[in-house]
């Protein structure tokens, strides 16, 4: 299974999705700061599931339907910034898709995140990470679950893995960096955090427009069943 996670940067790289599409074929596609309003319903093969509707710059997943059948979606809020009390730019920060996969006969779920600004502190990003990890559990539970997006966490990402591997999840970073904006804060911004999944390979694609690079996982059910999961990170 291949997923591709970009964030388009206030929309500005919506049209290098085509391309995207085209060179890696993904079976599913987790976007981050697009104009919902301006999604197409179909990009080539690949099919909306949803896009939040809270704010203009928001999430949008697509997927594959001649592989996998749409079961359910829900868009979550998540604990605000200050940044997000005062400019109000993201009510919702995680959609959850649970899909049924034609192939391999059984369900999963994926999910699109955007983690609060570089402006907020760690520590409310793993505050919005557990949640995340709590509300897709609830959805799909005991589920094979990948959650994909901009994390935003720029310094402490080994703390940050230890506390998800502790409570039965991988985070799991691309092969080079993933944002190069600014100076100081140059990394390993976009992410996948995944259970029930053997994640082969995170690479970093071409940078296009955006300030961030896209990602493409490659991934694999794991043998071994989805047991049960403490998110308290």
């Amino acid at each position: 299974m291949k997923v591709v996670s970009y964030n388009l940067r206030k929309h500005r790289a919506v049209s290098e999705l085509a391309a995207l599409n085209e060179r890696y074929a993904p079976d599913l596609l987790c976007l981050q700061e697009c104009d919902t309003a301006d999604m197409p319903e179909h990009l080539a093969d690949l099919e909306l599931a949803t896009a939040t509707t809270g704010n203009r710059l928001g999430l949008a997943v697509y997927y594959r339907p001649d592989r996998f059948e749409f079961r359910a979606v829900r868009s979550f809020a998540l604990k605000k910034s200050l940044h997000d009390h005062v400019l109000r730019p993201a009510n919702e920060r995680l959609i959850g898709v649970r899909l049924h996969d034609l192939q391999a006969e059984r369900e999963f779920m994926v999910a699109s995140f955007h983690a609060a600004p570089l402006t907020a502190l760690n520590s409310l990003r793993r505050h919005q990470i557990k949640s995340a990890l709590d509300e897709l559990q609830l959805m799909g539970p005991g589920l094979p679950t990948l959650m994909v997006g901009d994390y935003n966490y720029p310094l402490f990402k080994e703390n940050l893995a230890e506390k998800v591997r502790e409570h039965g999840y991988e985070l799991t970073l691309s092969d080079s960096r993933t944002y190069t904006r600014y100076k100081f804060f140059r990394g390993h911004f976009d992410l996948a955090t995944s259970v029930g999944f053997d994640i082969e390979n995170v690479e970093t694609l071409p940078r296009g427009s955006s300030d961030h690079l896209p990602i493409l996982v490659t991934t694999s059910y794991a043998v071994a069943p989805v047991e049960g999961i403490d998110a308290s990170i």
